[in-house]
This record gives C-alpha cells, structure tokens and sequence, in this order.
C-alpha cells in the first residue's frame, strides 16, 4: 500500500509490482508488514464520548438487578451524567475527550462518530460540540459530530416543550454556527423511546435538522418497539442505532431506504437486553454497521471487542463484523466515499497487526493490545506498539 503525502491512498497491490512501479520513488518512511495483516482503519458508527462524572455505581445497580428506565427515573442515567457535564469547564470536558480518542486510535478506529447530548440545554450542547471541533481540528482521528440536543427530556421540561426549544433555539443556532465556520456538525440524532421523545416528537426534530442539512441518524427501537425504523426510512435517514426491538416491516424498510443499521452489541450485553436480530437484518439485506456505543453506561473504547461481541451474541460472521466495522460504518456517517477500505484514492488509514490472519483481531476477546502495531491516519503513524517487535501475539 502506497500513501501520498496527501494522505490519500496511491497504490495498492502485490508488493512486486508496487516496487517496480516505484522503484524510483523516495518514501519518508517504509514499514515491512512481512508476516503481518494490513486492515482498513476500524470505524466507530456510534458514541458518546463527552461527558464528566463517571456512573460506575450504577453498574452495581444493575447486577442487582435495575432496570435501565430504573436507574433513569431514580435521577440516574443520562440525568445524572448532565447534571456533571453542565458543572464542568470546556478545558476538563476536551482533556477527558482527548484521552478517550487516544483510546480509542490504540484499539485500531481512525474515524469515529462522537454525540453531543449530555447538556440537554443551548449552552452545554454547544459546549460539548465545541470540544468535538477542538478535537476535529487538533487530533489525528476523523471525526463525524452529531447534535443529540434530544437524548432526553430536561428536568421541569415536557416532551413538546423541549422539542419546541430545540426546534426554535437550538437548530437555529446551529444553522448561525455552521453558516460562521464556528462549528460543523454532520448529523441530528434523537433518542425515540417510550417515556422520552414520542414518533411524532422524533418526527419533528429530524426533518427541522434534515432542512439544516443535518444528515439523520438516530436512536430507535431499543427498548420498546416505536416503528423508529418506519419513521427513518420514510424521512431518508442515513442510520439508526440500537433496533433491539425493530419490526419486521421496520428491517423491510430499512433495507429498501438504504438506511444503515448501526448495532451496538456493547449496550444489550451490558443492560442484558435482547439481540438486535442482525442475521435477519443481514438477510433481508439492510446495510449492517457496528458502534461501541461508548458513553458512561457502556464503557467500551475497543472495537476489536465490539465485533467479537457481534459474532458471538448476534451471530455474524468474521467477514461480516470486520465489513459492518469498517466500510459500513463509514457508510452510515455517510464517509464511505474516502473511508472504511483500502482502495486507491481513499484516505490513508490503516491498522497493521501481529499476526498473518487478520481474524486474530475478532478472535482474541480483550487481545488488541499485543496484536495491534501500528495504527496510521492520512499516512501518518499514530501510534506505534513497540512491544509487537518483541513478543508473540499469539
């Protein structure tokens, strides 16, 4: 694989008829994968990775036996995380976020997705997207920003209320911001769910961001059958996360719209809720992609871990998990066209790892660590494993 100093990609091929081809050529640098496996850089379709004050208390709720809609009506949850969110400064907020995405690089994503959603008011969504453009424009990872100003129902709010708010105050604004270069945000999302955003709610905040130009990609179907998928195949969304409890006429939609399934095996693992049905979405032959859903409930950076968890508990194959991490994850934040494979022209990011099949990566729970050597973004190494030179991965 050949990479510009564009940070495209330039070749790809056998390495005999790379080398005649460029073999007057000078590289800054040559790395020899001899024995090793070169993979698209791993894409990340679904996180939360802003926040302060983390919920490890609740994790013991729930081994004793708390509902999610439990915890949330106990003044846990998500409201528990804004609570802590709004309290914290932009700088702690971005220093928090930056260790989270070097977490994430070391485990192999190059392009993750990243919500606002734990402020619920103006001034903390805007906050948060601050520190998401900070990160855009200082880190070496991709980034898709997604406003999700309807995670849930502010305190002292009705649900009308505050879609009305984010329609009148908060898309606006946004609109002010990107039309200024303050802030560029990709995607809208809402959490559809009973006892939080009702469809016609949903309906609402998605179509006033799609006039924005926000692409749609929401949170649906996951813990009460809403016809979430109905609604965003009808309204042209890009994705949406979650569907544990999708319909059947939901997954027929889905795949007749082209709108991505973003799976989250991480979240019905940790909450032990049922399996999204990702054999029959695959079937049928809607577009499947994976997220980690990282947020203060699903600590989890790694998505060498989250295909593992998709073919063990949602029955996907190898090839399926490693497709639904890389170019259909790209697919879903609308970036295939420069992500998610190695392809001339696309960007240069890559993972080279350990070992002379690539399914070490899937195969090893927790092993990414020894097995990743090097992840690279736009041709640049990020981060380099030194231990791989020296130890087995195996």
């Amino acid at each position: 694989v050949v990479v510009c100093r564009d940070g495209c990609i330039k070749a790809v091929g056998q390495a005999d008829v790379i080398r005649n081809q460029f073999s007057g050529a000078t590289f800054e640098r040559i790395i020899d994968c001899s024995g090793k496996c070169v993979l698209p850089g791993l894409v990340d379709a679904h996180t939360h990775p802003v926040w302060a004050g983390d919920r490890v208390h609740e994790f013991a709720m729930k081994l004793a036996g708390a509902s999610y809609m439990e915890i949330h009506e106990a003044g846990g949850g998500i409201h528990f995380t804004v609570e802590h969110t709004r309290k914290a400064t932009e700088e702690e907020l971005f220093t928090t976020f930056k260790h989270r995405l070097e977490r994430m690089r070391r485990a192999g994503s190059t392009l993750v997705e990243c919500k606002s959603g734990y402020g619920l008011d103006l001034e903390t969504e805007l906050k948060m997207l601050r520190v998401i453009e900070r990160a855009k424009k200082t880190m070496d990872i991709g980034i898709s920003s997604t406003y999700c100003g309807a995670h849930s129902v502010p305190k002292g709010k009705t649900a009308t209320e505050a879609t009305d708010d984010i329609i009148n105050n908060h898309l606006p604004k946004l609109k002010e911001l990107k039309l200024s270069g303050e802030i560029q945000v990709n995607n809208i999302d809402v959490f559809c769910e009973k006892g939080v955003f009702d469809l016609e709610s949903t309906r609402r905040i998605l179509q006033a961001g799609k006039d924005i130009g926000l692409q749609i990609n929401f949170h649906g179907d996951e813990l009460h059958p809403m016809k979430s998928a109905e609604l965003g195949a009808e309204l042209g969304a890009r994705a949406i996360s979650h569907l544990e409890e999708v319909s059947d006429e939901g997954i027929t939609a889905m795949a007749r719209a082209k709108c991505a399934a973003v799976l989250l095996p991480t979240t019905a693992y940790m909450l032990r809720l049922k399996q999204p049905q990702a054999r029959k979405m695959l079937e049928e032959g809607v577009i499947v992609a994976l997220g980690s859903d990282f947020n203060p409930n699903a600590y989890c950076f790694s998505m060498p871990m989250v295909m593992h968890l998709a073919c063990v508990n949602m029955k996907m194959s190898m090839n399926e998990a490693l497709a639904a991490a890389t170019i259909n994850a790209a697919y879903a934040l609308g970036k295939s066209d420069m992500h998610g494979s190695i392809e001339i022209g696309k960007q240069g990011d890559l993972v080279i790892i350990n070992s002379s099949r690539w399914e070490h990566l899937i195969y090893q729970f927790g092993g990414h660590e020894a097995l990743i050597n090097y992840v690279i973004v736009k041709g640049k190494v990020i981060y380099q494993n030194e231990k791989c030179g020296t130890m087995s991965s195996y």
